[in-house]
């Protein structure tokens, strides 16, 4: 009996911390991105977190894109944007000690890394 409430206690206190996680992503992050020209961009992410369902928007460039395909799945996050008919593939990880999120960006068969913080 002792075992049974103490694995229970245990998955309920795993799914707490991992709920915490996804929701501490919820809000507003930021970054520059590079791309291979040179030229820089301005990112602007709003993330809503409903489960593991990510949706939100990509403000840049003075457009407000909607976030498609958007995935949680504990710490990894996962989501694609369209832009004039061409899908970036985001996926990343969310690193909670550092209020940040490592983003890899797929665009045109290159990649790109990004980072994002909250802006200040």
């Amino acid at each position: 009996m002792k075992r049974k409430f103490f694995i229970t206690a245990l998955l309920l206190f795993c799914f707490a911390i991992c709920y915490a996680v996804v929701t501490d992503m919820s809000g507003q992050w930021a970054s520059v991105f590079n791309a291979p020209d040179g030229s820089q961009y301005p990112l602007t992410y709003t993330f809503k977190i409903d489960a593991d369902k990510l949706t939100g928007t990509l403000e840049t460039a003075g457009m407000s894109i909607p976030i498609d395909s958007g995935k949680v799945n504990g710490e990894n996050v996962s989501f694609s944007v369209s832009v004039q008919g061409t899908a970036y593939v985001h996926k990343g990880k969310y690193y909670s000690a550092a209020d940040s999120i490592g983003m890899d960006v797929t665009f045109e068969g290159n990649k790109g890394h990004i980072t994002l913080t909250r802006p200040k």
